[in-house]
């Protein structure tokens, strides 16, 4: 009873299915198979939108995840029996002629469109053909011409070059089949972005598959470069190794590792891992950066003998010691100084005056100056003048202008209106 409640939740997470292929060498699909039993190579006839059609077995039964099943889930009709073989023969004959047929139909209505495959119904109840154009193209007048030389229900469908190399299958630059034609359920979006990520040579003949789009591979290895890159400097980072400060030249996501171009020695170029380095900038530097102080070195240790060299320059300042010295041993304990007593008005020492040394005897003794007498100052007289000088210039002075302290005249002002 224990065994069945756990196996029961992980029974119902599996269902039994099996691999069938349209055609050899395309891609498989899921089906139910009913309660039959199926091996690898059978031929079987199952349920699919388009009616009943032929079918390969590629694997046998089996059980996957719920979760990998592609919904709905169509089922295996039975086993193919010798009519079954007869038909689908014949039908592959006859898309052989119809696609001959399509081609010429093209060439005489001038169409600029190419022809991929015909295909035959099953049942015969409809022939479908596949083309690849540029533009949209009007193949009206086309249907109504392989109509009246089938005498069946005709389909065109455009596809596009990617769908054309699934249908037709083939070998890519990796010498296995190609991805689309084999396991990939649908196409997934790939970008130029994930060449340049995987520093992939951007030449067009060497990232393009057979069909002339970005191989598919291509969308594989994206997120394992981007975990890549997230644990890894960037190209022009400055960091810091063991041998000192550097700029990274090139970086080997795969390897983990970068090559550092030295500070002090800009010949050298060493390579390290990336777990060896620490990033002090991560990048090109930009011109608002601050610049990366001088001591910032916590790998090769740069910043630890900068603040050795400046504890050494700094002074250290050591008290004095005296030792006494005995036949016994010697005492290194710092002997005190006795203080001299504070001073006071009692006995503080008077202040000496400062005595003049004698003059020697080769000196010459000093001369008196000799008293220079002063010079008076020299009055300097006014000219006199005549009683009727003065009383003439004192008319004229009257009529002077006044005088400014600087020695220039000011010149009068303009009399305001008109005369008299």
């Amino acid at each position: 009873m224990e065994e069945e409640i756990l196996t029961a939740p992980e029974a119902a997470e599996y269902v039994e299915v099996v691999d069938i292929q349209f055609r050899q060498g395309q891609k498989v699909y899921y089906f139910d198979p009913a309660g039959g039993k199926y091996r690898t190579g059978d031929h079987v006839i199952i349920d699919t939108a388009r009616g009943p059609e032929f079918g390969i077995c590629a694997g046998g039964n089996h059980k996957i995840r719920q979760r990998d099943v592609v919904a709905p889930l169509r089922s295996v009709l039975r086993r193919a029996n010798h009519e079954d073989e007869r038909t689908i023969a014949r039908n592959r004959a006859e898309e052989k002629r119809a696609y001959e047929i399509c081609l010429q139909k093209i060439a005489d209505h001038k169409l600029d469109m190419q022809l991929v495959s015909a295909e035959y119904a099953f049942d015969g109840s409809k022939i479908l053909f596949f083309f690849t154009a540029d533009e949209r193209v009007d193949f009206r007048e086309l249907v109504k011409n392989l109509a009246s030389v089938f005498h069946t229900r005709i389909e065109l469908r455009q596809i596009g070059v990617r769908d054309k190399a699934k249908m037709v299958g083939g070998l890519g630059i990796c010498g296995r089949p190609f991805c689309c034609a084999s396991f990939l359920d649908d196409f997934q979006p790939v970008s130029i972005k994930m060449a340049k990520t995987q520093n992939l040579s951007l030449n067009p003949t060497k990232i393009s598959g057979t069909c002339g789009r970005l191989m598919c591979c291509l969308k594989y290895e994206q997120e394992a470069y981007e975990d890549l890159l997230r644990n890894s400097p960037k190209a022009e980072s400055f960091v810091d190794t063991p041998e000192g400060r550097g700029t990274v030249v090139e970086v080997d996501l795969l390897r983990s590792r970068v090559k550092v171009r030295m500070e002090d020695s800009p010949e050298t170029i060493s390579v390290f891992a990336n777990a060896d380095i620490a990033v002090l900038r991560n990048g090109k530097a930009k011109k608002n950066d601050p610049p990366i102080p001088a001591d910032l070195a916590p790998i090769s240790g740069g910043g630890k003998r900068v603040r050795k060299e400046k504890v050494e320059e700094e002074p250290v300042r050591l008290e004095p010691i005296r030792f006494r010295y005995s036949t016994e041993n010697v005492v290194d304990e710092p002997i005190e100084e006795p203080t001299a007593p504070e001073e006071t008005a009692e006995n503080k020492p008077a202040k000496s005056r400062r005595r003049r040394k004698p003059r020697g005897e080769g000196q010459k003794p000093e001369q008196p100056k000799a008293e220079q007498p002063k010079k008076e100052p020299v009055k300097k007289e006014a000219p006199q003048k005549e009683a009727g000088e003065d009383a003439e210039a004192g008319g004229e002075a009257a009529k002077k202008p006044h005088r400014r302290r600087n020695g220039y005249r000011r010149k009068p002002r303009p009399k305001q209106g008109g005369e008299g």
